[in-house]
């Protein structure tokens, strides 16, 4: 693999950042908090999950191979905005990184995993690579181990 020019890095992250500017309006935080969990119980650790909820972060790498339009094709043919996220699931964050492409933080029941899997192999593929990692919170016991420390 050859090595970027010194113009090329920044097109790069450039058109990166560019095709990440479109999926912003087919965010609809209404849609994303409707299957919203109960808050956690009274008395729950910080940053604890409700009861039978899990974190899942997703990368979605963009195909560098294709175009924004080719990609934005592939995602609509597919179905990518009307299947995601499937019903029961929240979406608690959505982020471009640069560099990487999309990053999607969502809380489900674990029995939904499956069913969130399926979704992104069916409708995302092709558009995106992805990466899955299993997530919780740690701001909350950052912030208090920190306070404790003085």
């Amino acid at each position: 693999m050859t090595q970027p020019t010194a113009i090329a890095a920044p097109r790069r992250t450039l058109a990166r950042l560019l095709a990440c500017l479109p999926f912003a309006a087919f965010i609809k935080p209404d849609r994303a908090r409707a299957d919203a969990p109960p808050a956690a119980p009274p008395g729950a650790p910080p940053g604890d999950l409700p009861p039978g909820r899990v974190m899942l972060t997703i990368f979605l790498r963009h195909d560098e191979k294709k175009t924004l339009g080719e990609i934005n094709a592939h995602l609509k043919e597919t179905g990518w905005f009307k299947k995601f996220p499937p019903a029961g699931v929240e979406i608690v964050g959505w982020y471009v990184m640069m560099g990487i492409g999309q990053v999607v933080i969502l809380s489900l029941p674990p029995e939904k995993l499956r069913e969130v899997n399926v979704v992104v192999e069916s409708a995302a593929w092709g558009g995106y690579s992805t990466e899955f990692y299993p997530t919780y919170d740690y701001r909350a016991f950052w912030e208090q181990a920190r306070r404790a420390a003085g």
